[in-house]
């Protein structure tokens, strides 16, 4: 089931559970190899909680990403799937449908699967936004292709930092990936994969073995530690995590 939801800024965050587990073997590494200079116990196992998270404000229904998708999806070689995306929109009342806006944090497969089933969009009356800088790196290729390109005019790409709604903009804070970004929602911080682990809150020096510019990551962790009261996480037990 759904979180509870919090306020910010008007605007009601829905945490969604899409899924929960660890790597699969294909990219599995212990942690101290995904995370170094983290402090772990012998042998132990990172399990992933995959969040997407509902935004409500006026007549506004908005999604932030779309989780591992289904057992044919880019996410199903090491992502613990099916997702549960859509029951969990189904329990707080929303249809595919209902959803106007889908941001999407970047083009990592746990993130962006759950847009696409049998090669069509999953939320029909969505526009997707998406930052140009994402478009343009070599590492989203199968996502463009199979994500993407069936999104087709739904696309809205955006460069840079902008506002979308009252209360509601997207930052770009690259690193993770070339492109990725996350959501401001007043004093909450949608996060993505700005960080991965509780380690990386204690300190935000402990890099990520899968970030594709470390320096850079280094750098939006740091500004989005420094600037969010409250972060609102992909993949950390709790969604919500107060910062300060």
């Amino acid at each position: 089931m759904p979180y509870e939801p919090m306020t910010f800024a008007g605007v009601e965050v829905t945490p969604l559970c899409d899924a929960v587990g660890p790597m699969g073997p294909s990219i599995a590494r212990p942690l101290p190899e995904l995370f170094p200079g983290g402090s772990f116990a012998d042998g132990e196992e990172w399990i992933l909680h995959f969040h997407c998270f509902l935004l409500r404000t006026g007549s506004r229904t908005i999604l932030v990403d779309t989780g591992v998708g289904d057992l044919t999806g880019p996410a199903a070689g090491w992502a613990p799937i099916p997702g549960r995306l859509l029951q969990e929109l189904d329990a707080v009342g929303v249809a595919p449908a209902d959803v106007d806006t889908v941001i999407l944090t970047h083009l990592h497969s746990d993130h962006v699967s759950g847009c696409v089933a049998d090669g069509a969009p999953v939320f029909a009356n969505a526009r997707h936004v998406l930052q140009e800088a994402e478009l343009d790196w070599p590492g989203g290729g199968l996502m463009r292709d199979r994500i993407v390109k069936p999104l087709g005019d739904q696309l809205q790409i955006v460069h840079g930092s902008r506002d979308l709604f009252e209360n509601v903009r997207v930052a770009h804070t690259p690193g993770h990936t070339p492109g990725h970004q996350v959501v401001l929602v007043g004093d909450l911080i949608v996060s993505g994969d700005v960080l991965h682990h509780p380690v990386q809150l204690a300190d935000p020096t402990i890099g990520y073995h899968y970030d594709d510019d470390a320096e850079r990551a280094l750098t939006s962790r740091q500004v989005v530690l420094g600037r969010a009261t409250y972060l609102a996480t992909s993949h950390l037990a709790e969604p919500f995590t107060k910062v300060r």
